[in-house]
């Protein structure tokens, strides 16, 4: 899988951020499982969509 460029990177994080703010918050947490579900498609590989799943869990203090 190729690495996305950090300003490609931001402009995601930009995007993200901003539909997160517009989406009523009731929505939110279907927003995102919805985006997951579409990235995992694009993606097309399990294994490849499950390390994500477990890095994601991962949270620094």
């Amino acid at each position: 899988m190729n690495a996305i460029s950090i300003p490609d990177l931001e402009k995601v994080y930009d995007l993200l951020a901003e539909t997160l703010d517009a989406v009523p918050e009731q929505k939110r947490e279907l927003f995102l499982v919805k985006l997951a579900l579409l990235s995992a498609n694009q993606i097309q590989d399990g294994a490849v969509y499950q390390q994500l799943i477990h890095q994601a869990k991962v949270f620094e203090d």
